[in-house]
């Protein structure tokens, strides 16, 4: 049970428009209980730097190591995060205390709202495309995501991709600003803050970063109290989700930065785990999907993983990891051109190849 002593627990944000919508939602909960609160900004490493790739500036915790050391060091009582963007081993001396019910786990498109936009559609086979065959068109799409990028190249190897970090409402006046064709961005963020622009589709066969769309919150790992009061918090439906999620990238490389992805949801008693590790350059892409029974979902992930490992997933880290040295010697942003992939059925996991593979040495990537 909380012990209320009088004093407000310090809610530790980064300072994000979006990041304060997520901290305001657990300020709620406090409130309801009758627990006096007050949020305090942490400012991120992430934050501080706009420029260098996630990727160059070691992904891991770049958006979460100030907010561990302010908890470490009582400066704040609990620290919020997008759960995505929490490394898989949390710092010792912490633990997570909730994970509030799940947004939309989804990616989308925005597009430049000087398109005419009856020119686009979504065909459920093949994803989104303008309707005058776009993939033959040399569209370019932004995004800070290396798996974003990676996906996107996969079904569109003509295209090119640019870098676009900053929060989102900086990410949109960018993509306004700019000469490309359109922007990837995460749905919950957009939506919590009612921003999306109506120039915007679903991203449907885009699998999602572990846990995408879904907020945790940590306190210290002998705070009994205050994990007491963030019980309430905790949504044990994507609690379990996420979790399998996190296990599966945890099997495959402990939270580094390769273009991984997953999505678990519950129906009917039935929790089912899609993954897909890709090579950076988006020629390469294994995945997998598993289903059992909710109380197994425990092992879920790591059958998953263990699926995507027996063909070939190893080589992918191997390869990401060549990638990752080479572009923190010489960053500069990725683009892709002339591409023409071929596509073949291995063991039931669907392998994807550009003709051009012997180029990649010269592939530069941006987070």
């Amino acid at each position: 049970m909380y012990i209320n002593t009088g004093t407000k627990i310090k809610i530790g944000t980064r300072e994000s428009a979006l990041a304060v919508w997520q901290a305001k939602q657990v300020q709620d909960f406090f409130t309801l209980q009758g627990i006096s609160s007050e949020i305090v900004f942490i400012k991120s490493e992430g934050d501080a730097d706009l420029i260098t790739p996630l990727y160059a500036m070691g992904v891991q915790g770049v958006f979460t190591k100030s907010l561990d050391a302010a908890l470490l060091n009582n400066k704040i009582d609990v620290a919020v995060h997008s759960f995505k963007d929490v490394p898989i081993q949390a710092a010792r001396g912490l633990q997570k205390a909730a994970v509030l019910e799940r947004h939309s786990p989804k990616d989308i498109l925005v597009y430049k709202s000087s398109l005419d936009a009856g020119s686009w559609k979504l065909d459920i086979g093949q994803g989104f495309f303008p309707a005058n065959n776009v993939h033959r068109t040399k569209y370019t799409i932004a995004t800070g995501s290396i798996r974003r990028a990676a996906q996107w190249k996969n079904r569109f190897p003509d295209h090119s991709i640019e870098s676009l970090r900053g929060n989102v409402n900086t990410r949109l006046r960018k993509l306004d600003e700019s000469n490309w064709n359109g922007a990837i961005f995460a749905a919950a963020g957009l939506e919590r803050l009612g921003i999306r622009p109506k120039n915007s589709i679903d991203l449907d066969w885009m699998l999602p970063a572990p846990a995408q769309g879904a907020v945790a919150v940590y306190c210290r790992e002998d705070d009994f109290s205050i994990l007491d009061a963030c019980k309430i918090m905790n949504d044990k439906r994507t609690e379990i989700c996420t979790t399998a999620e996190r296990d599966f990238l945890n099997a495959l490389a402990g939270g580094c930065a390769a273009p991984i992805s997953a999505l678990a949801k519950i129906e009917n008693g039935i929790i089912t785990l899609k993954g897909n590790i890709l090579s950076p350059d988006g020629n390469l892409k294994i995945e997998s999907e598993k289903f059992d029974i909710v109380k197994n979902a425990g092992t879920l992930g790591q059958c998953c993983a263990d699926d995507v490992l027996r063909n070939g997933a190893e080589s992918l880290i191997e390869k990401h990891e060549r990638y990752m040295a080479s572009a923190n010697n010489k960053v500069n942003h990725f683009c892709f051109s002339n591409f023409s992939p071929s596509k073949q059925v291995i063991h039931g996991v669907k392998l994807i190849f550009n003709a051009a593979f012997k180029k990649e040495k010269n592939l530069i990537l941006h987070e």
